[in-house]
């Protein structure tokens, strides 16, 4: 057990050091000017990815949103449990994502796909409509990105074929992401808001 444990951190720890932090930068980036021309944020994906996209969404709804003047408009469609359930029942998996963005999804918005394989159908077809009204698109992929890296306008990939270690830096990327705006630009807001005056 003890030998499996020591592998696992020490290949964990070796994606580590080759993990894109540019990129991550990039994202970043690209959800500040998001949330500042308020415009709307989807996320999901597929299993544990599905989990990722339910996580995030929540730490960038409320971590980094509460007490802002600008808030991030986040949806993850991975949490409309009976919408997914009724596509799929109906119609089809394949357009469980696709079609709640034909709702909601407007030219300029943000479309953030997470898949470890970067091969999932519904996923795919997702991100192609995304493209054809002119969302900007991110994936978060695995392996060697799949058909989702090409596929995005700015994709994240952790070289990997485990799927654990890909969720790992996935969620390590997300986790990136929603704390810059909590530990940077909240604890910056704090230091340029004047203080009240003492009673």
């Amino acid at each position: 057990m003890h030998t499996f444990l020591e592998n696992y951190r020490s290949e964990l720890s070796g994606l580590l050091r080759s993990f894109d932090l540019e990129q991550v930068g990039r994202f970043i980036e690209i959800l500040k000017q998001a949330r500042d021309e308020d415009r709307q944020i989807f996320v999901f994906g597929n299993g544990g990815s599905a989990s990722t996209a339910s996580h995030f969404a929540v730490d960038m709804v409320k971590g980094a949103s509460l007490g802002c003047e600008k808030r991030f408009r986040m949806m993850a469609l991975t949490d409309q449990v009976p919408t997914i359930t009724a596509y799929a029942n109906d119609i089809g998996y394949q357009v469980v994502f696709e079609e709640p963005l034909r709702n909601f999804a407007r030219p300029g918005d943000i479309v953030l796909a997470i898949s470890a394989s970067g091969n999932s159908p519904n996923v795919l077809r997702a991100v192609e409509y995304a493209n054809s009204i002119a969302c900007v698109t991110l994936g978060l992929c695995g392996f060697q990105g799949g058909r989702l890296a090409p596929l995005c306008h700015h994709s994240l990939i952790v070289h990997s074929t485990h799927i654990g270690r890909i969720e790992d830096l996935h969620m390590l990327a997300c986790h990136l992401m929603c704390y810059y705006f909590m530990d940077v630009e909240k604890a910056a807001s704090r230091q340029t808001t004047p203080s009240s005056p003492a009673e």
